[in-house]
């Protein structure tokens, strides 16, 4: 009895020191292709970082700073000039800057919510209902994905001007109201995110679509929602060909065309005003309401993104 329970003892210490040579031995295999993609995420990181870092410094200085400074380009200068470029940014040509961010948040906040509208109801339909036509739809769908917006902006002023839309905020919105990879994101989610037994039993029960939708389809697909709300609102906020198209009033213009229009004045020469460190402080605080988005609703967003790569 002894002689055995030693032989036990002995083989299963004779299988972990196996298996810790084993776990060694794949370790070794995958360690340079660890630190491989490991030191590819650190790079991607500092890739993104620095132009947000240089956009906090350059805030920080002086007109003239930006060009010549003792702190170099990626570093603070002796003179901390942050609160005078946010007070002159929001008196300049009397305070216009505070009338392009609040065109900003019109058009993110029409484009934005009406798009993820449109986006969810087309997105369930095309995933949970059989209809003619239904492959052919997504086909195009898919293809229309892969035309650069930029490309539709000519087409897009035509039309609009046979409307007589241009220079209307409505020539913005309008567009930005159709989001092709927003209809694709949420019918790839539904197919898996919600079970067709599900809704079955709902009809059984008396339950008609409408009740459905709003009832077991909606709360199931809230992470796909607040994705696609996020991802056309960034969108809609950061376009820039299309307004710069079809606007023409100051008064109307996004900050994205408003920014772009300092700097053309600042390029103007001896001609014109120099306005850098307003246009750098403007573009810092244009991005604000971004990053507080995406920090206040990044728990549904990354919930669906896991649950996406999961499935």
């Amino acid at each position: 009895m002894t002689t055995a329970t030693t032989t036990q003892t002995s083989s299963r210490g004779a299988d972990r020191r196996a298996s810790r040579r084993a776990g060694r031995r794949a370790g070794g295999q995958h360690g340079p292709r660890r630190i491989g993609s490991h030191l590819f995420l650190l790079l991607a990181a500092v890739y993104f970082i620095v132009p947000l870092w240089w956009l906090v410094v350059g805030s920080t200085k002086t007109n003239s700073g930006l060009f010549v400074g003792s702190g170099g380009a990626l570093w603070f200068n002796d003179e901390f000039a942050l609160w005078d470029n946010v007070k002159e940014l929001f008196t300049y040509q009397g305070g216009i800057y505070w009338t392009w961010m609040r065109n900003s948040f019109v058009y993110a906040l029409a484009g934005g919510v009406g798009s993820t509208v449109l986006a969810v109801l087309a997105g369930y339909a095309l995933a949970k209902y059989r209809f003619r036509g239904r492959n052919l739809y997504f086909s195009l769908l898919l293809g229309s994905v892969m035309v650069p917006l930029t490309a539709l902006t000519i087409p897009t002023f035509v039309l609009l001007s046979q409307l007589g839309m241009i220079n209307t905020m409505w020539a913005v919105v309008l567009p930005s109201l159709l989001s092709p990879i927003g209809v694709y994101l949420v019918r790839v989610y539904a197919v898996d995110a919600i079970p067709d037994e599900m809704l079955d039993a709902g009809r059984v029960d008396g339950a008609g679509e409408l009740r459905l939708f709003s009832r077991v389809a909606l709360p199931l697909l809230r992470p796909a929602f607040v994705t696609v709300l996020l991802l056309t609102t960034v969108a809609t906020w950061n376009n820039f060909f299309l307004p710069l198209a079809v606007l023409r009033d100051p008064q109307l213009l996004p900050v994205t065309v408003g920014l772009n229009q300092w700097q053309g004045l600042s390029n103007a020469g001896a001609g014109g005003e120099q306005v850098w460190n307003l246009i750098t402080t403007g573009a810092l605080v244009s991005i604000l309401p971004l990053i507080v988005a995406f920090l206040g609703l990044q728990k549904y967003w990354q919930g669906g993104l896991s649950l996406g790569s999961i499935k």
